[in-house]
């Protein structure tokens, strides 16, 4: 990370750092390992050029193709060539990645990061009434600016550890313009790109929803930055004029079967539009489903969450039938992983479940089964898409920046390789992310997030957390 974040001093760059782990306590052969990664790390951030060679690509690109063995050439951030045995003169940084498997970076396109200081701390909970009376109300009420920044940040940075490159911070928790500086402050030292989902927050000193304007004339004016800006909220009328009024696109949480007619009304209304983002989408009517369609809308899915906590069936075969390909998200950590091998699977195994149950049935009505390759799509382009995002990152296409991730395949779990898809979707974690490229810029190398001081990162994150939970007055368990 070239960027040195300074918030309370809980981030400093590599040139204060010195080393990714403390090489005093190796053995001699790991300390020149480290030594070397070190170098390589410091050629990497000052070159123009980086080529990284040998790896199996998964492109994500259907025009590009995919690769048992070749290169990427980056310039200035941005993906310049990808094919075999690339011949590359002059200045070049070279990143050896063989036995590594290169995809886009993942996408979630729908996270509170906020609640980065409660994960886990709701396991068994439901959405109603747990999730709403103790995190939405009780938990989310007693956040200061301060806890908000720590809560983005370290969500942010875990999320850079798993290989997500971008997301969307569906943020609720803008209990003043100062909450909402620190969690947009957050994303920015984070290096993460993403989409900062304005949303309400508790009491009577927010300005939502009309604070959206300022923000997205502060922060948000370049077209060529990481982060973008949406609002957020529930399908009210006077939000989504809001979102129109100020150009921007409407992020919709709790879209059921009980919120269809406020659906239908916004339609008639004529205040959708194209790229609005429609959250959950759990046994919706097949007259909801073509409507976002037809509105040109798209949706995230959140399979786990939906499952686990009681939104209702995850609407994946019903987006696949109305010509709808879902993006995936994790929503809540307060309750279940926020990596995205885990969102793909589970993914994954339940549709195949539910299309072989309606096989089993009647074969002629059995849907698709789902591939790998589909999930793996689903977590890269088709999220990057969703967020009007797909010129810039999702696929590794020569002119797109370089969000890239290197995954381990020589790890023994997922050693021999086999199948590349296959191992990424069905195999691997997060141990096997080994280095993570946004933008071209190296955020995670050789398994360590680059210029984080993770041990005050936690420490700070565990103040705040017992801060909140005090002022709170939550009853926490540990055991």
């Amino acid at each position: 990370m070239e960027q040195s974040l300074t918030r309370r001093g809980f981030m400093r760059g590599v040139a204060a750092s010195a080393a990714l782990l403390p090489a005093l306590s190796l053995p001699l052969g790991l300390r020149a390992q480290e030594a070397n990664a070190i170098a390589e790390l410091a050629r990497i951030q000052s070159a123009r050029r980086i080529l990284i060679r040998g790896a199996t690509i998964l492109t994500m690109d259907p025009k590009v193709g995919d690769f048992a063995a070749a290169d990427v050439l980056i310039e200035n951030g941005k993906i310049r060539e990808v094919r075999p045995s690339l011949s590359v003169g002059g200045d070049v940084a070279i990143i050896d990645a063989k036995d590594k498997i290169l995809v886009p970076g993942f996408v979630d396109t729908h996270h509170h990061f906020y609640q980065g200081l409660l994960r886990n701390i709701l396991p068994n909970g439901l959405l109603q009434p747990d999730y709403s009376k103790e995190i939405s109300d009780q938990l989310t009420a007693a956040y200061e600016a301060d806890d908000v920044y720590i809560g983005t940040l370290i969500s942010a940075l875990g999320m850079i550890d798993m290989g997500t490159t971008c997301a969307v911070d569906t943020s609720q928790v803008n209990h003043t313009p100062e909450h909402s500086e620190a969690g947009i402050k957050a994303l920015k030292d984070s290096g993460i790109r993403g989409v900062y989902a304005y949303s309400r927050g508790a009491g009577d000193k927010h300005k939502y929803p009309d604070d959206v304007s300022r923000l997205a004339i502060t922060h948000f004016s370049a077209s060529d930055q990481l982060l973008s800006i949406a609002l957020a909220g529930t399908l009210v009328p006077a939000q989504f004029e809001a979102a129109r009024r100020a150009n921007v696109r409407f992020v919709s949480h709790g879209v059921n079967h009980r919120t269809e007619k406020a659906l239908m009304d916004l339609a008639r209304a004529n205040l959708l539009r194209p790229g609005d983002e429609y959250i959950h989408c759990t046994q919706l009517s097949a007259e909801s489903w073509k409507l976002i369609k037809d509105s040109g809308g798209v949706v995230s899915l959140s399979p786990p969450i939906e499952m686990m906590m009681g939104h209702g069936m995850p609407g994946i075969q019903e987006a696949l039938d109305h010509g709808i390909r879902p993006s995936l998200s994790s929503d809540v950590d307060v309750t279940f992983a926020q990596d995205p091998f885990t969102v793909m699977r589970s993914t994954l195994a339940l549709q195949r479940l539910l299309a072989l149950q309606r096989g089993q049935k009647d074969a002629k009505d059995q849907p698709r089964l789902l591939t790998v390759r589909d999930v793996l799509e689903f977590a890269t382009i088709d999220g990057a898409n969703a967020l009007g995002l797909g010129a810039r990152t999702g696929s590794i296409t020569p002119g797109k920046d370089a969000d890239i991730v290197l995954l381990d395949a020589a790890r023994l779990n997922v050693w021999p390789l086999n199948n590349a898809a296959g191992s990424v979707v069905n195999l691997m974690n997060p141990m096997n992310v080994e280095t993570v490229l946004i933008a071209g810029r190296a955020m995670k190398w050789r398994g360590a997030l680059v210029g984080v001081d993770e041990r005050k990162i936690a420490a700070m994150a565990s103040t705040a957390r017992d801060g909140v939970v005090k002022r709170s007055g939550y009853s926490s368990r540990l055991l």
